[in-house]
């Protein structure tokens, strides 16, 4: 199975307010494994950049102008892509963007449907912890050390490694060494091994230093539990 993860670089927010793409970046998976082919591609977005978005990637519009406007490369990504998978982090954001884009020269949207959120699927598999791509870098120990501003191909880079590590069918393998295609399971799978209960009461001085710390805490989830 052959995935793309994705990236991508913009003048702004909104390209409903007129904002372009700057730059694309893609990385090819192939059976959840990084083969080290790579798709990257400066726009010409024919206007300025927003303060913010400069900061963000440190590119300006007398560096970018020298490149070809999308209308003029866009084919050179719709080719690497193919009809395959994308992985994107936040992906209604880059969706969004290369839609509009491909629909203004006339050329087949992406399909949605075709795309994994890894920041959705960060939010499902740890709820409550931060699930940008940074947080999720420090979370598997991915190497960011060569990043010092966002650029779309390092970032697709270290998204490829993130969902990787994401991955159900590599945990299972890496664990298991599972060949096994008919796990569908979206869960991992633990092995079972007969250990006995055991018991380990507390103290009463252990109980009563428990209940005056859970007084210092707004609505503590031990008292949820109790009730």
């Amino acid at each position: 199975m052959r995935e793309i993860s994705l990236d991508t670089e913009t003048t702004g927010l909104s390209f409903i307010s007129g904002d372009k793409l700057t730059e694309i970046g893609a990385v090819e998976i192939i059976d959840k494994k990084i083969t080290g082919k790579t798709f990257h591609l400066y726009i010409n977005p024919e206007r300025e950049l927003s303060e913010n978005a400069f900061k963000i990637s440190g590119l300006t519009y007398d560096f970018l102008k020298q490149y070809k406007p999308f209308r003029d490369c866009y084919q050179e990504f719709l080719d690497f892509i193919r009809n395959d998978r994308l992985v994107i982090h936040n992906a209604p954001f880059d969706i969004g963007f290369l839609n509009y884009e491909l629909d203004q020269v006339s050329a087949p949207k992406l399909d949605p449907n075709k795309v994994v959120d890894t920041l959705v699927m960060a939010k499902e598999k740890f709820p409550g912890s931060p699930s940008t791509l940074d947080a999720l870098c420090r979370r598997f120990s991915v190497d960011t050390s060569g990043r010092t501003k966002h650029g779309a191909l390092i970032d697709a880079e270290l998204l490829a490694e993130v969902y990787l590590h994401m991955s159900v069918e590599v945990f299972q393998k890496a664990l298991f060494g599972s060949q096994d295609n008919s796990i569908t399971s979206n869960e991992p799978t633990y092995i079972k091994k007969n250990i006995e209960p055991r018991n380990f009461p507390i103290a009463d001085f252990e109980k009563k230093e428990h209940l005056e710390f859970l007084k210092k805490l707004k609505n503590p989830i031990w008292n949820k539990l109790q009730q």
